[in-house]
């Protein structure tokens, strides 16, 4: 599912897929038959194979302009890219990509289970580069689970809402940062994502934002949420541009809303499939310096590689820096 965003975000997919168990390989056990492989995006199936033929995902494809934030809640992510970075991660991490001048990666779901299911949810989030930061290098940084903040707050009926900062502080907790180029690395962005989870009829008071802020918040689960007395029907987002405080209210049942704010960038915004610069010109000078270069090329032996089924989640950057979750 595809959601409308506000300046500074381009884009934000939701994909949560019922995966059955792995078949050795890391795809899934179970008939490929019918499907589009190549281009498998049916939303009314379980689950999708997307761009992936044999397992699941998004094998190398180009970007450049902009920035990806990956937030994963269930599963696992291989990433490979054309700097000869690879990681794996999911169950609570973020990547935040900068795409910079030019980057190719590959995103892969593998299933590593074969004796039980392998469900994925995840949010990928595009935020715009300012025009300035467009041309930056290539650079990803991990915000692995166990260093993110979840605040739980409780309101005057005890019922409990949970904050998890991917971006933006929210009463003194503060996620890490993110990668140096980023909009949101700059306090004027004001910018903030965050996932709450809401009891049955919890409510929740988000702090006020700096004027010009705005906000959109998105539900994708649970019936009868309100923001500031409006409703937000399921699969739906309501957007705020008050910039003071407001509540947040669950229904009938526990609830889950994405938050997205941030302050626009307010630039000319050309896009075309991977590339979103400021002018159509500087969208066909990308074509053409990914046609001539690559953007680094691609040492791997697959489009779409994964990781060993053992491998437990890591990152290897590009300047040959190895980290893993602490």
């Amino acid at each position: 599912m595809h959601w409308p965003t506000t300046d500074p975000f381009l884009f934000c997919a939701h994909h949560r897929d019922d995966y059955p168990e792995g078949n050795g390989q890391m795809g899934p056990a179970a008939s490929l038959a019918g499907r589009h492989l190549g281009r498998d995006f049916d939303e009314q199936k379980p689950w999708r194979m997307y761009h992936g033929k044999s397992v699941p995902g998004f094998p190398r494809h180009p970007h450049r302009g902009f920035e990806t934030v990956t937030v994963v809640r269930s599963g696992f992510l291989d990433h490979t890219d054309s700097m000869g970075a690879t990681a794996r991660y999911g169950a609570g991490d973020v990547q935040w990509l900068t795409s910079g001048r030019g980057i190719q990666h590959s995103e892969m779901f593998p299933l590593l289970r074969d004796d039980a299911p392998n469900p994925l949810e995840l949010f990928q989030i595009w935020m715009n580069l300012p025009r300035a930061d467009k041309m930056v290098d290539p650079h990803f940084t991990m915000l692995w689970n166990e260093r993110i903040p979840r605040v739980i707050e409780q309101d005057a009926k005890g019922r409990i809402s949970e904050l998890t900062l991917a971006a933006g502080a929210f009463k003194g907790q503060r996620p890490p940062a993110p990668p140096p180029s980023s909009w949101a690395s700059r306090a004027e962005s004001d910018v903030a994502i965050w996932s709450i989870r809401l009891e049955a009829g919890a409510q929740l008071k988000l702090p006020e934002v700096n004027p010009g802020t705005l906000r959109s918040l998105y539900v994708h689960q649970g019936q009868g949420v309100s923001v500031a007395g409006r409703a937000i029907a399921n699969k739906r987002r309501v957007e705020v541009e008050d910039p003071g405080a407001i509540i947040l209210e669950g229904g009938p049942a526990e609830a889950e809303v994405l938050l997205l704010q941030g302050r626009p960038i307010n630039e000319p915004i050309a896009q075309r499939g991977p590339f979103v610069m400021n002018t159509q010109d500087e969208i066909r000078q990308a074509y053409a310096d990914y046609q001539r270069t690559g953007f680094g090329g691609w040492s791997f032996r697959d489009n779409g590689p994964v990781h060993e089924v053992e491998k437990g989640r890591f990152a290897l950057h590009a300047d040959g820096r190895f980290e893993e979750p602490v």
